[in-house]
């Protein structure tokens, strides 16, 4: 029997763990057996998260967070969560090797990317190929950028990666753009931004990065290829609610609803931090302020209950 378990070994599954265990509790976190350490796995260098001035690889921040976790005293299992059980007192999770009991539960499953599943996606991931234009955009100083994608989110990655490409063309498989119309008109303002309508990426080709990508017009068929330096895809993000979301609230984009401000969900005792709840920032460092704002959330909780038990 754990005070706490958390599911998920990202920025806010870490740090929800340091949080807990350092106030005591007995804590689990269901690290995952392939994803163990969230995104940032897949991620080189991080200039923007506060401590490191010279910056720090993606997989070495998640390692020494981990390692922070564990040192207070945090349980690791590298086991992937196959069904929980939230429903009173006592919350039961199950992995494809056994099954945990706690008190409280805090879900860090984050979210995934919506990829194009195109020939050289994978391959050049950190190397020419980005999900976040807030985390990868700096690298791509002075050179041409292109952007995937026709909702606001695409429309506001054009725009603020202006800032550091010497161009930016943003390919779109229709005729015209779902972004809003404040979005449309800020993107279609800059001299910087140009536009590829009907057009989907059949290729992204390079050896050590991404050099060239190829385009597919969506009604002629005719194909072109154009030389990027970096190719940001905003096709969206899934989050990863599937073991709970029929049993917890979801908001209209999907993410497990919490009573902000805090992290507690539609279930007592059942708390929610990091990308599974963030349909707007996404980065690392807000993700690790909700674990935390998540374990001292359960920590209240349990207190809560003891005393509860006691009248």
């Amino acid at each position: 029997m754990y005070d706490v378990i958390i599911i998920g070994s990202g920025p806010s599954g870490y740090t929800a763990g340091i949080y807990a265990s350092r106030a005591a509790l007995k804590t689990l976190i269901v690290a995952g057996s392939v994803d163990t350490g969230g995104m940032l796995m897949n991620t080189t260098a991080v200039e923007n998260y506060p401590g490191f001035p010279e910056g720090v690889q993606g997989p070495d921040l998640m390692d020494m967070m981990r390692e922070q976790a564990e040192r207070f005293g945090s349980e690791l299992v590298y086991e992937d969560a196959t069904e929980l059980d939230l429903r009173g007192d006592i919350k039961t999770v199950t992995t494809d090797e056994g099954t945990y009991q706690a008190k409280a539960v805090i879900i860090a499953t984050g979210s995934g990317y919506r990829t194009l599943d195109v020939p050289g996606e994978e391959k050049h991931v950190g190397h020419g190929v980005s999900y976040c234009a807030t985390c990868d955009g700096f690298f791509f100083r002075d050179q041409p950028i292109m952007v995937v994608g026709g909702g606001d989110s695409a429309m506001e990655e054009a725009t603020y990666l202006t800032h550091f490409g010497s161009s930016v063309t943003v390919v779109h498989r229709r005729d015209e753009l779902r972004a809003s119309a404040a979005m449309q008109a800020k993107a279609f303002a800059d001299p910087k931004i140009q536009f590829k309508f009907n057009k989907v990426v059949e290729s992204i080709n390079g050896e050590a990065k991404v050099e060239t990508v190829t385009l597919r017009d969506t009604v002629t068929g005719q194909k072109e290829t154009v030389a990027v330096g970096g190719l940001f895809i905003a096709a969206g993000h899934i989050p990863r609610t599937e073991l709970v979301k029929d049993q917890l609230k979801l908001d209209e984009q999907g993410n497990i609803w919490v009573d902000s401000p805090t992290t507690a969900t539609s279930m007592p005792g059942v708390f929610a931090a990091g990308d599974v709840t963030d349909a707007i920032y996404r980065q690392a460092i807000t993700s690790a302020g909700t674990g935390c704002k998540a374990a001292i959330d359960a920590e209240r909780y349990l207190k809560d209950q003891e005393i509860q038990s006691q009248i």
